[in-house]
């Protein structure tokens, strides 16, 4: 690992060198998106590239897909693979019930179906991650293009119903232009402020017409490892309900690591 990273990055790096210590040999493993799941591919293809670890991924994005390719990574598509063992993904934000918002890198709706479609799901993160209530990260919903502004309008008029901090609701913008995920679809992000009922809300959302779905994810995680700058992680089991305290070795260089 470079010895030049920011505490936050080595926090991520760890966070994901722990991770990939689930995966066994002959597994099929979900590849999540993100700055810290980027991390995590690394990491898997030192170990396929030391041990010969024999796996399969399917990523979740385009982005994640071309970063495995030029690691050497085995990849296909969910529906070659039908069921995966694990998927590894990061997380915008977690609570104590590992409740997640995810999709700050647009890629929630390919990273909830491949989730989902995993016996277990690892969620990797910084100690910044975790919250007390969702809600501060702004949660993204993806909506198809066609009557996106109507779709809007009756996600706003939703809101109104409910509880909650804040009711904006924005079109997530790359440059001058709308964002677009990886299925040609908008995101909004809705800024709440503070979600007290995420499983309530996850579901009035994804009744609006127009909307595909959205970053809540709810009973899909099992366990979060939490990295911190200095090589420490916190490994919190949902099911079992323990949470291990451990440290993480790592060398100062790797060439596996360079930029991507």
């Amino acid at each position: 690992m470079p010895a030049d990273l920011s505490p936050i990055d080595k926090a991520k790096f760890v966070a994901a060198r722990r991770a990939v210590a689930f995966v066994e040999d002959g597994m099929r493993v979900g590849l999540g998106t993100g700055s810290t799941a980027a991390w995590m591919v690394r990491c898997l293809a030192e170990r396929v590239k030391t041990e010969g670890l024999r796996i399969t991924g399917v990523p979740t994005s385009s982005r994640t897909a071309e970063l495995a390719r030029q690691l050497g990574l085995r990849i296909t598509s969910l529906d070659e693979a039908k069921w995966l063992d694990l998927t590894i993904d990061g997380a915008d934000e977690f609570d104590a019930n590992l409740a997640l918002i995810k999709g700050g890198g647009g890629a929630l709706l390919q990273e909830k179906i491949v989730a989902t479609a995993s016996d277990q799901m690892v969620v990797i993160a910084d100690a910044a991650k975790e919250v007390a209530h969702l809600g501060a990260f702004p949660l993204p919903v993806e909506v198809i293009p066609f009557g996106w502004q109507t779709t809007r309008a009756l996600i706003v008029e939703t809101l109104g119903s409910l509880e909650l901090m804040g009711r904006e609701v924005t079109l997530r913008m790359n440059g001058d232009r709308a964002f677009v995920t990886d299925e040609g679809n908008y995101i909004v992000d809705l800024h709440l402020g503070r979600i007290d009922h995420p499983r309530q809300l996850a579901l009035i959302l994804n009744q609006i017409p127009g909307v595909v779905e959205n970053g809540l994810f709810i009973d899909i995680c099992d366990v979060v490892i939490i990295g911190h700058g200095d090589g420490r992680v916190d490994v919190r089991d949902i099911n079992a309900g323990t949470i291990a305290h451990e440290t993480v070795e790592f060398a100062e260089t790797d060439n596996v690591f360079g930029a991507d």
